[in-house]
Parts: C-alpha cells; sequence; structure tokens
C-alpha cells in the first residue's frame, strides 16, 4: 500500500513518481479505466481496427510488477495483461495458474509443479528457476509487497518444472501471495533498459511505452492459456472522469470502471449499456495516529465513530457504490467476520470524551491525498462537520499527493483519510501488512492482535486461518483503531457489443477474453 524506494530509486524521483501515481490502497473508486474503440478517441491517436485502448484516470510511469508501485491499481491492471502467475484467485478460490498443481508436505514446505508449455515473449520456456528468481526478487525488494514474503527462507529450482518454498515457519498465506506474484525471466530485469520493455509470458507483449502517457500492447498467438481475443490493447492515462462517462454513452468507448456515484442509476437505464455492480475488496478507513493524544485513549476514538452516521454517508455520497462496512475488511475479503456497525449517537460521543477528560472537546486535525478518490473531499467535509457537532473542532489538510505519502510515512499527522484494497483477497494483505505493531502504519499497538495475526499467518489450516482472522476483524473493531465507515462496491459498464468481460472484485480484470464487434 505505501512503498518505499526501490533499490536505485532516489527519494526524490519516488515522490515524484509517487505524485504522479495512486498507490494500491487507493485503488476502487480513486481510479478507473475505460476501453475506447479503434480510431480517434477521448484518449487521442489511432487505436486500429479491433483494438481495445483502455483508458485510465492514473498513469502508468514505472513497469516493474515487484517494485515501489506493485500494489498500485494501473500496475496490477498491465501486470494481469503482460505476465502470469503461478496460482491465481478465480470466483473466490486459488486455483492453478502457471502452477498445474502443488502440495504442502511439511508445514514449513511447499513444492509446485509447473506446466511445461509456457514461454517468455522472447521464446525462452519458463521454468522453475524462473519462478524461483521472481519469488527470491519480490521479497527483497523495497515494494509494498515484499512483506507478504518476510518469512521466506528460500526458493529453489529441483529440475525445470518443479519449484520448493522453505519458510522460516509455517505460512498460510504462501497460495494467496503467488496470486499477486508475476513472473519474469531470471538473468535478464537488471538490464538498465528491461522495464521500458519488460519481458513476460502473459497473453499480451508490450510493443512501446510513453511514461506517464500509454503502454501498447499487442496480442501474444501463442500464449499457453489461448490466444487473447482482441490482437492489440492500448493503457492510456485520461484524467477526466466526465470524459470518459461521455465516451462511453456516445459509443466511443466500450467498457469504464468505476462509474462516478451518482450516475450509476441513470446509466442503468440506458439500453445501449450494461452495468455490473459487485462486492469489492475495497474499503474506506479514517485512521489515527494512536501514538499521539488524544488518540491514544480508545474512549477518544470510540467518540469520533459514534458521531459519524455511517448510513447517510454511504447512501448520499456513494449510493449503490457503497454499503455500511462491517468488519476492518470487505466482506468479500477472505478472514471477513461482520462486527455490529457503530450507532450513530452523538450523545453517546459527547459523554465518551466527557468520561476521557474533554467535556469540551479539542482540536486536531485531517490529513488527505487529494487524489486520492473523486469523493475523498466531500467525505473530509461530512465528518469534520460531524465532528463539530460533539465539540472537535478538525483542520482539514488536503495535500498533493508526494507531500501526503512524506508525512505519513513519517506519522507526521493526527488523522489520515484514505482508500485501501485488499489486492491478494486474503485478510492477511490488509491485516497482517498494516495492524501488527511491528508494522507500525498508525502508531497503534496491541500484543494481542499480534498473538492472533501471526498464528493466522503461520497456520496452513484455512478453516482455522477464517476463524483467527475473525478474531483480528472483533479485536480491531472493539478497541476502534481506526474508524471503518463503508465499504465500496466494484462497478464496471460496457458497450452492448462487449463480449466476453467478466467483473471482478478489483481493478485489474483480465482483459484477454474481451473483444468488440467491428
Amino acid at each position: 500500500m505505501l512503498p518505499p524506494p526501490a533499490p536505485g530509486l532516489h527519494r526524490r524521483d519516488f515522490l515524484r513518481w509517487t505524485g504522479l501515481t495512486v498507490l494500491g490502497a487507493t485503488t476502487v473508486g480513486a481510479t478507473g479505466c475505460s476501453v475506447l474503440s479503434g480510431g480517434d478517441s477521448a484518449a487521442g491517436g489511432q487505436a486500429g481496427a479491433g483494438a481495445l485502448t483502455v483508458a485510465c484516470q492514473r498513469s502508468l510511469d514505472n513497469l516493474d510488477p515487484h517494485g515501489p508501485f506493485a500494489a498500485t491499481e494501473q500496475i496490477r491492471l498491465f501486470g494481469q495483461q503482460v505476465f502470469d502467475t503461478l496460482v491465481e484467485r478465480r470466483d473466490g478460490e486459488l486455483v492453478p495458474s502457471v502452477a498445474a498443481g502443488w502440495d504442502n508436505p511439511e508445514p514449513a514446505v511447499w513444492r509446485f509443479t509447473l506446466r511445461d508449455d509456457v514461454v517468455f515473449h522472447d521464446g525462452a520456456p519458463l521454468t522453475a528457476e524462473d519462478a524461483a528468481y521472481s519469488v527470491t526478487r519480490q521479497a527483497g525488494a523495497d515494494s509494498p509487497l515484499a512483506s507478504l514474503w518476510s518469512a521466506l527462507e528460500s526458493a529453489q529450482a529441483e529440475n525445470p518444472t518443479t519449484l520448493v518454498l522453505r519458510t522460516e515457519q509455517p505460512l498460510g498465506t504462501v497460495l494467496a501471495n503467488l496470486s499477486l506474484l508475476r513472473l519474469l525471466p531470471a538473468g535478464k530485469t537488471e538490464a538498465s533498459d528491461f522495464f521500458r520493455s519488460p519481458i513476460g509470458s502473459g497473453a499480451f507483449r508490450v510493443s512501446s511505452f510513453v511514461p506517464g502517457d500509454r503502454v501498447e500492447l499487442e496480442g501474444n498467438a501463442q500464449y499457453w492459456n489461448g490466444a487473447p481475443a482482441s490482437n492489440r490493447l492500448v493503457l492510456r492515462s485520461i484524467a477526466e472522469e466526465t470524459t470518459r462517462v461521455t465516451a462511453l454513452e456516445s459509443g466511443e468507448v466500450q467498457l469504464t470502471w468505476p462509474l462516478p456515484a451518482d450516475q450509476i442509476a441513470r446509466l442503468q437505464q440506458n439500453s445501449d449499456l450494461r452495468v455490473y455492480v459487485e462486492p469489492s475488496y475495497q474499503h474506506w478507513f479514517n485512521w489515527f495516529n494512536c501514538s499521539r493524544a488524544p488518540f491514544t485513549d480508545p474512549r477518544v476514538r470510540k467518540a469520533m465513530w459514534h458521531a459519524l452516521d455511517t448510513r447517510s454517508l454511504a447512501d448520499n455520497i456513494f449510493s449503490e457504490a457503497a454499503t455500511v462496512a462491517q468488519a476492518p475488511i470487505a466482506s468479500a475479503v477472505f478472514g471477513f467476520q461482520a462486527q455490529e456497525p457503530y450507532a450513530y449517537d452523538p450523545q453517546l460521543a459527547r459523554n465518551l470524551l466527557a468520561e476521557a477528560g474533554m467535556p469540551d472537546g479539542f482540536s486536531t486535525s485531517l490529513i488527505w491525498n487529494r487524489t486520492q478518490a473523486p469523493q475523498v473531499r466531500q467525505v473530509a467535509e461530512t465528518f469534520i462537520s460531524a465532528w463539530r457537532e460533539i465539540g472537535v473542532e478538525v483542520i482539514p489538510q488536503e495535500l498533493e499527493e508526494a507531500q501526503w505519502l512524506e508525512r505519513l510515512l513519517a506519522l507526521d499527522w493526527d488523522m489520515d483519510l484514505q482508500t485501501n484494497v485488499t489486492a491478494s483477497g486474503d485478510a492477511d494483505y490488509t491485516l497482517g501488512r498494516l495492524y501488527l505493531s511491528s508494522a507500525n502504519r498508525l502508531g497503534y499497538a496491541n500484543p494481542e492482535l499480534d498473538d492472533v495475526l501471526t498464528g493466522a499467518r503461520r497456520s496452513v489450516d484455512q478453516a482455522e486461518r477464517e476463524q483467527l482472522y475473525g478474531r483480528a476483524c472483533r479485536i480491531l473493531w472493539d478497541d476502534a483503531a481506526a474508524i471503518w465507515p463503508i465499504e465500496m462496491r466494484m462497478n464496471f459498464a460496457t458497450r452492448t457489443d462487449v463480449t466476453g468481460f467478466q467483473p471482478t472484485p478489483h481493478e485489474a480484470p483480465d482483459l484477454g477474453p474481451v473483444s468488440r464487434a467491428v
């Protein structure tokens, strides 16, 4: 979610890039993509007959799927088309991809059997050596995904089709983690220009890349899982949300996501469109800096939550695009356990503040990244207004992304408003990465929670893991370590002449099967 600089990437360059790019924590509802037809488009340029152009609100500035932007929506979308994974999550289940099968012969040992018919775009076979290299590279990167592999002891190729992973202790998240791990060719990524046109083994290969503008892909006719339905795909940035929706309705755009919350109902009435509204992996949160008074006191944190009418927030700002949250993760995520929502009760909020020694309230501040989501300022203003009613004066601090990120990482804030997406679909990705005391993302430390999350991460019994994550949800919720007001619904709209599209709970759908009538 919040990546530090990668090796060889200077801090100033990192901040410059992150000033152009929203992190994976801000994907659903914060970023959007559209598929435009061949010919002149809102993205500009000539796409060509039968081509698909995906116009994303956020730009692609770096194509390294293991690097500092590995968790961002745009890199995950790009990676889905160009690189393979050993395992994939499909309909909520972890299923084989390049790994045809696996076993777990010892608690800390995993053995994977790879397909023998997968080749990279340059014609070289993809082997267990490449898989071992990719795991090791991701684990050692300064990347938001590196912490998923903190327990990795070794990744070794026993033979060309057998990969063995050993961990320092049992790691129940191995399969979920591998669903995010993009496979790269061993010994080639260190070339200075490799990530200008990276080699993968996916349904599309890179034909050109203009940082900040577009990456053009061509279909891989030799793809082991079947040639893509379109022979050309262009991922291009179009920042203006209104432009994308207008292009959709005019027929220039065939596919777009997410839809503006206030336009979903209207678009559903358009007979030329198909609108999908699905559960997602994304939620909003308001973090407290729990190391800074008065948020060291859970009574204050609970008071702030009871002051908010989350039902009205969901209905009035997000309409069909959101529901009231019931856990620190979205309901579609493995490990979710529903909790009782905090009641909207301003008087109870005032009483709690009085119990905490602040009957007259207090002053504090709230930071947010202005490009976090189209509704972020409106949500912030709604919160600030509600808190004023209980005597809490909040100074709004809307920041440019680079400044926001720098302060967030330094814990130089009182409260922080943002979104999060559980990219792997597994609770550990959010709960384990963000709320372990050692993560120190929001100054929150809870030894009981640490024990539960560590136990869940180490268990290879998925039923036990699910139960433990349910306990973690309860601990965080009852302690009000943050406010989790709403979870988002993922929404997509296609023209009726689009075929092969399958909606996903995240913003990195597989576009290989998608085509349009021409």
